[in-house]
């Protein structure tokens, strides 16, 4: 286990530009998957009511 943590010190938190990078890319991907699993709940929840779900319910044929 040290030595797993050995190495990631060594390859992203050693230098301050690399520990910044780190916290940028990963702020990022949380960022991105924390807004996919939040719309996908929200989603299941409201399954039926929203406007996406029922708008072939009210097509106007013209």
């Amino acid at each position: 286990m040290a030595r797993i943590s050995s190495i990631v010190y060594n390859a992203l938190f050693k230098r301050t530009s690399t520990f910044a990078a780190t916290i940028i890319v990963g702020a990022f991907f949380f960022e991105r998957s924390f807004e996919l699993g939040s719309n996908y709940i929200y989603d299941s929840i409201n399954k039926g009511k929203l406007w996406k779900h029922i708008k072939d319910n009210y097509d106007t044929e013209k």
